[in-house]
């Protein structure tokens, strides 16, 4: 079935046509008549079927229906929510590739950008908004754009912004478009949430399903391979010199993970970059924009950026970090296989992730193999990070402050000092400048070893006792003190 049967406008079927495709998908054929119809739509079907022109195409031949007057007003008429801005930067695309033939003004909103570039565009009129809910919430605190003439509300893969935490910045969203809109979801996968919130701001919708949710896209080939965790990264980079791996990419649980993976294959000498939600918008659309140019042979993401990622010739998908819900499992293998083409998708599992490769094919009905990967030596010690690498010819040697020295030996040319056991015994070390650390002791010892200060009971001063007789003690201090006495007067009276 052709474009032109679908009942799209002259101008956006020679801008399909302008793309290559020739053909709608599944998807697409039974999307867009009814959505061209007015009707409220939940779609659902796997990753890389074409979802983003299921909803694109019409609300493209929506504005183009409009008269001459409301195209000169330029008021935001398509809303499109996103969860991500890789998601949101590929459907702008999307949207100017398909309407190369009709120039509507589309702007992407998201976070990590300067919003002052968005404020100017915003002020000289848009048609069609290209949000995350977070950013999109902040020019609506600033009044900055106005969605009282929205007249079709689309949420993309609504499930992965539920899960993503953005369910109350949506339902604050929604209050701002008018009741008599046309609302679209599409995703992949729709769970008990998905389906309350669309009961709530759909009217009668339309459910589309192309395929089982549950079931992995068949062109794409599956593998999965036993790996302890510290032997992941010998084995990806062990698959990598003797695969045939042109375009790889690769996706980690962590962001800190991801960086790790990127650093080593780089030592390695294989060209790779990182993308995660800590590096700046520029920075993922400079490296998203060298995977696709080839200048990257592997994207080492995390799954933020697993429904963001649309790029052509993807040979292979590794799971360094089996996904811990099985639907991110069907999202992350979806970046390959795209378009009729094939792929592979390569999963590690460790031991304490067998758990999640249980859970994945209670998922998805089917048993999948766990084996080892030929050719790599699972006998073999894990290598030691660089920075305590040593050289086998030379001792082990331990670094501290930064120096090695060897262990059980003190820094330094200080000689071996033994404290001596006796009191008498003479110290020969004072001689050679060094003197030996004594503790303190508040409460010594008599003929403690470790002092040579003697605290032996020293006899009391003396004190009379019962045999002595007080007072003959008396009588001599009388006897003295009188004799002090007569010997002044008689100075004075000569």
């Amino acid at each position: 079935m052709p474009f032109k049967t679908l009942g799209l406008a002259d101008q956006l079927v020679q801008g399909i046509l302008a793309t290559g495709y020739t053909a709608p998908t599944e998807i697409q054929s039974r999307a867009i008549p009814i959505a061209l119809a007015g009707k409220d739509i939940i779609g659902t079907a796997r990753t890389g079927t074409g979802k983003t022109a299921a909803f694109v195409l019409p609300i493209l031949h929506r504005l183009d229906q409009r008269t001459e007057a409301q195209k000169r007003e330029h008021h935001i008429r398509a809303l499109i929510l996103t969860p991500t801005r890789e998601l949101a930067q590929q459907i702008e695309d999307s949207i100017s590739t398909y309407g190369r033939f009709l120039h509507p003004r589309t702007l992407a909103i998201y976070g990590g950008t300067n919003m002052q570039n968005q404020l100017r565009h915003l002020h000289r009129g848009i048609d069609i908004v290209v949000a995350t809910p977070g950013r999109l919430l902040d020019h609506l605190q600033r009044k900055s754009l106005n969605l009282s003439k929205v007249e079709v509300l689309v949420l993309d893969e609504a499930d992965r912004m539920f899960d993503m935490g953005f369910i109350q910045d949506v339902k604050r969203i929604v209050s701002f478009v008018p009741r008599e809109r046309q609302t679209l979801m599409f995703s992949a996968t729709i769970s008990k949430p998905v389906r309350e919130l669309m009961s709530a701001i759909q009217k009668h919708p339309t459910l589309i399903e192309i395929g089982e949710q549950r079931t992995p896209i068949q062109s794409v080939s599956h593998h999965f391979y036993s790996a302890p965790q510290e032997r992941k990264l010998e084995l990806l980079l062990h698959m990598l010199d003797t695969q045939k791996m042109d375009s790889v990419l690769v996706f980690s649980r962590t962001k800190h993970g991801a960086d790790k993976i990127s650093h080593r294959l780089e030592r390695r000498g294989i060209k790779s970059v990182a993308i995660h939600s800590n590096r700046t918008q520029a920075q993922r659309q400079r490296a998203l924009a060298g995977f696709k140019q080839g200048h990257f042979r592997v994207l080492v993401a995390t799954d933020v950026a697993a429904r963001g990622i649309d790029v052509d010739g993807i040979s292979h998908v590794v799971n360094y970090d089996i996904p811990s819900f099985p639907e991110d499992y069907i999202h992350r293998i979806g970046r390959t296989g795209r378009a009729a083409a094939t792929g592979d998708a390569i999963t590690f599992v460790g031991r304490d992730e067998i758990k999640h490769l249980k859970k994945l094919e209670h998922f998805t009905s089917r048993r999948y193999e766990l084996k080892k990967f030929p050719g790599f030596d699972y006998a073999k010690a894990p290598e030691a990070p660089m920075h305590k690498q040593h050289s086998p010819s030379q001792p082990r040697e331990q670094f501290r402050h930064g120096r090695p020295h060897q262990r059980g030996q003190q820094r330094g040319s200080r000689p071996s000092f033994r404290v001596p056991q006796g009191r008498h015994q003479k110290n020969d070390s004072r001689k050679e400048g060094f003197r030996p650390h004594q503790p303190y002791q508040r409460f010594a010892k008599p003929y403690s070893p470790t002092t040579r200060v003697d605290v032996r009971p020293q006899p009391a001063p003396a004190s009379p006792t019962q045999n002595q007789d007080w007072r003959t003690l008396l009588e001599e201090f009388v006897d003295k003190f009188a004799g002090k006495k007569k010997k002044f007067k008689k100075r004075k009276i000569d």
